[in-house]
């Protein structure tokens, strides 16, 4: 499922001097590229689905494999091992983010100064949806969707960003535009209340991140429950693909 992409292996130091690794898959040689952050779930093929989609449309599609197997959905194998991965996610914490998202502000650096991407966006979807928030800080990631973002798992009023993270996130989606975040009216792990707390960290005085709703009791918009979301959730893809071309084809 994996054929027509590129793999390496990629480390960095996080904030707190501690290597992290993970296999990176490429696929395409496009300059605009779309980084596709995995959920818990997997790289399965659905999240293959979606990157076909931006590849189709003249991208290249980066996918850090984080934790699993390759090509097949495992939810509660994932959910084990990401417990066991202490060192790269905090899955409770509140006002901080958990210490992969310094690997990932280091992967896209890498992308741009070494594999000559022009503009990158990202993707967090689920516990890694948070992360597309916190990575529109970096000056290297020009657009982003954070989907279902879901963490800190047992407090939805929370974010799993702290303030300082918010107030440079804030400054940079000024300066480059709203970005996009996505949920299932239903969804039980990224509720209404999830998006009332990125309203009022982001949107009191401007509208910094577009909430997007979908009816129904689906979780991953973009995946797994893509089909479920039906037109709606098309309608939902192809904004963010309008998002991306904007904020992405002309760099």
């Amino acid at each position: 499922m994996l054929e027509g992409y590129e793999k390496h292996h990629f480390s960095a130091q996080t904030a707190q001097h501690k290597t992290i690794g993970h296999d990176i898959y490429t696929c395409g040689d496009q300059r605009p590229t779309i980084v596709i952050i995995q959920e818990l779930p997997g790289i399965g093929p659905e999240t293959l689905a979606l990157a076909d989609r931006f590849t189709d449309q003249g991208y290249r599609v980066v996918l850090p494999h984080l934790f699993g197997p390759l090509g097949k959905v495992s939810l509660g194998g994932n959910l084990l091992r990401v417990f066991c991965m202490r060192k790269e996610f905090h899955l409770f914490a509140k006002k901080k983010s958990s210490p992969i998202v310094d690997w990932l502000k280091a992967l896209c650096r890498d992308l741009k100064d070494n594999h000559g991407a022009g503009g990158i966006g990202v993707i967090g979807m689920c516990l890694t949806g948070n992360f597309a928030m916190s990575l529109m800080a970096d000056e290297n990631v020009l657009a982003g969707v954070a989907s279902q973002p879901s963490m800190p798992l047992n407090k939805q009023s929370e974010l799993h960003m702290s303030d300082t993270e918010i107030t440079s996130v804030r400054q940079r989606l000024d300066q480059q535009g709203s970005m996009i975040a996505l949920r299932f009216a239903g969804d039980v792990l990224c509720t209404a209340e999830k998006f009332k707390a990125i309203d009022r960290a982001f949107n009191d005085d401007a509208e910094r991140i577009r909430l997007i709703e979908l009816p129904g009791k689906g979780h991953s918009v973009l995946t797994l429950d893509f089909i479920k979301g039906g037109q709606l959730a098309e309608d939902a893809l192809q904004e963010v693909l309008s998002y991306f071309a904007s904020q992405l084809k002309t760099v």
